[in-house]
C-alpha cells in the first residue's frame, strides 16, 4: 500500500474548499479563550460562509475538538468539510502533566504517541466521539517530524512505524469510504517529501513552511514533489502564528519568543513596503500563502470573532500589483513565488 499501485497513486481526493478555520487558539494554545468566546468564533466563521474546519486532539488535549463538536454536531454533516489528526491518543489521568503542555487548557488528559494501524483507527474513533459527528473528511498524521521533541524515539523511527501501520491503514479507510483523504500535518518539509515517495497521501498540512517571511524551501523543493504526485497542500500559519501581524512570537513551541533577528528585520521591511502602497500586511500575507497552485486551502487560527471576520474579509480584498512587484524588486519574496492575480 506504499503508493506503487497505479489504481490509486494518480487519483487523489481534492478538497473542495479554499479558506478554513484552524483550531489551535480554541485549544487555548496562546491564551485563555472561554467556551462562550470559542462558540462566538465558530458562529462568526459559519455566518461568514466558512465551511472548512481543521482541528486536532493535540489542541488543548481534547479541548478544541470538544468545542468544535459542541458547535458542529447540530449542523448538517454534508454542509462542511472537517479535518482532524492522528498519532496522539489522549488518556485521562489524575497525574497527567497536561499543564506543562497546555498551561491554559483545563484538560485532564495526557498524550500517548501511537502511529500504528490500530492507534490511528482508535484516534479517529475518539475524535468522532469528542466532535459528536459520524465521519471525518480528511485525516492528517500529526507532528511526525524533527521539531517534535516529545516523540518517544527519533522521528524517523516513528515514521517507520507509520509507514508500516498508520499510512496503509488510512489508505484502507479511504478505500472503505470511512474518510475521503489523508496526509500528514507537520512543520518541516522532510516528512512530506518522504511520505510522497513512500505512501499514497492525498493532501498534506504544511503547518508553518509557506509565508511571506519564509517560503523559499517549500517553493523550490516541496511544491514540485507535490505536483508530481498529483497531491495538494493545506497551508497553515501564513502569519507565522501571528508574527507577521505583530505578535511577540514566531510559529509555535516553548521557544517561539526567540525570534531570529533576520525575521524581525524582514518584517520591518515588509511593513514599510505595505505602508507605501496602502496595503494591510496581514491581508497580503494571507493572500500570498493562498496563491500557489498546489494550495487547496488556507487555514487560519482566530482567538476572537473579530479576528476571523477580518481574515475572511482580507481574502476578498484587492491588493495592487505594484505592491507585489516591489516585494520582488527588493528581494523580499522569491522571484518565482506565485502572487495573487
Amino acid at each position: 500500500m506504499e503508493g506503487n499501485s497505479n489504481s490509486s497513486s494518480n487519483v487523489h481526493y481534492k478538497p473542495p474548499f479554499t479558506f478554513g478555520l484552524g483550531g489551535v487558539p480554541l485549544g487555548n494554545e496562546f491564551a485563555v479563550v472561554t467556551d462562550k468566546d470559542a462558540n462566538a468564533i465558530l458562529e462568526a466563521a459559519w455566518s461568514a460562509g466558512i465551511r472548512y474546519y481543521d482541528v486536532s486532539p493535540w489542541y488543548g488535549l481534547g479541548l478544541a475538538e470538544r468545542r468544535y463538536g459542541n458547535f458542529l454536531h447540530n449542523k448538517q454533516r454534508s454542509e462542511y468539510v472537517i479535518s482532524s489528526k492522528v498519532g496522539k491518543l489522549l488518556k485521562a489521568s489524575k497525574t497527567a502533566k497536561n499543564r506543562e503542555l497546555f498551561p491554559f487548557s483545563p484538560s485532564p488528559n495526557e498524550v500517548i504517541f501511537d502511529y500504528t494501524a490500530s492507534g490511528v483507527r482508535r484516534s479517529i474513533e475518539d475524535s468522532l466521539q469528542r466532535l459528536g459527528i459520524d465521519s471525518l473528511d480528511i485525516v492528517f498524521v500529526h507532528d511526525i517530524s524533527s521539531d517534535n521533541k516529545l516523540l518517544p524515539t527519533s522521528w524517523q523511527e516513528q515514521f517507520d512505524i507509520a509507514t508500516k501501520g498508520g499510512f496503509p491503514e488510512l489508505t484502507r479507510m479511504r478505500e472503505e469510504g470511512l474518510i475521503k483523504g489523508w496526509g500528514i500535518g507537520v512543520n518541516t518539509p522532510e516528512p512530506i517529501l518522504r511520505v510522497l515517495k513512500e505512501a499514497d497521501p492525498d493532501v498534506c498540512l504544511m503547518a508553518s513552511q509557506y509565508s511571506l517571511i519564509d517560503h523559499k524551501n517549500a517553493l523550490n523543493q516541496l511544491f514540485p514533489a507535490v505536483r508530481k504526485k498529483n497531491a495538494s497542500l493545506v497551508v497553515g500559519s501564513s502569519l507565522n502564528a501571528g508574527f507577521i501581524s505583530g505578535s511577540p512570537r514566531y510559529n509555535y513551541g516553548k521557544d517561539s519568543y526567540k525570534i531570529p533577528s533576520e525575521f524581525l528585520d524582514k518584517r520591518k521591511q515588509l511593513r514599510e513596503v505595505a505602508a507605501n502602497h496602502g496595503v494591510d500586511l496581514r491581508t497580503a500575507a494571507l493572500q500570498f500563502s493562498a496563491s500557489p497552485d498546489v494550495a487547496a486551502a488556507l487555514v487560519v487560527g482566530a482567538s476572537s470573532e473579530q479576528q476571523i471576520l477580518a481574515d475572511y474579509t482580507s481574502m476578498q480584498t484587492k491588493i495592487p500589483a505594484e505592491f507585489w512587484a516591489e516585494l520582488k524588486t527588493e528581494k523580499l519574496i522569491e522571484q518565482n513565488a506565485p502572487i495573487p492575480a
